[in-house]
């Protein structure tokens, strides 16, 4: 067993860190922040995979589309299931590529979307791929957060500086 496994009662636990910490991406972690741990390697293995992902995908709506036509159920039918998707994954795209640069507001349509986002997934692992040539998905706003309350962080510490207690009372107008 570790050293930090065989702690004693009265060993006190590690001290959280000074100041914000930074929010994990998922496949990623906080090595985004520095880059390192791999980031390179996690960044390309991700789009990779998200576009091997969209591949297979859409071989299998290949065969389901075959299906439909080995069924014989009719032009309309087997036009309007392609028209959908293709609607669909255009919707997922575009809602998932502004969800790398925005936060959702909590009464956004975001709730409504999320049954036509997975029709489309194939546009939304395609938008992640593409993503992925320039950063991690979420990074750039991710990283401007946590600048932010950094920033805002050290601004709060260097205004408490002295013991407070020493202080001369705020006078009465």
């Amino acid at each position: 067993m570790s050293d930090e496994q065989q702690q004693t009662p009265d060993a006190t636990p590690p001290a959280p860190p000074a100041g914000p910490q930074p929010e994990p991406i998922p496949f990623f972690g906080t090595t985004w922040v520095e880059h390192d741990g791999g980031y390179a390697l996690r960044r390309a293995a991700a789009g990779a995979g998200s576009l091997v992902t969209a591949f297979a995908a859409a071989y299998l709506l290949r065969l389901a589309y075959e299906g439909l036509e080995i069924g014989n159920v009719g032009p309309f039918l087997s036009i309007s299931v392609v028209v959908l998707f293709a609607i669909a994954s255009a919707v997922a795209f575009l809602k998932t590529w502004e969800s790398f640069g925005r936060r959702p507001a909590p009464s956004s349509d975001e709730a409504s979307l999320k049954g036509l986002k997975m029709i489309g997934f194939i546009g939304s692992l395609i938008a992640y791929f593409l993503r992925c040539f320039f950063e991690a998905p979420g990074e750039r706003l991710r990283r401007a957060e946590y600048e932010r309350s950094v920033a805002e962080f050290e601004r709060r510490r260097r205004s408490r500086t002295g013991n407070p207690a020493a202080r001369r009372p705020k006078r009465k107008k």
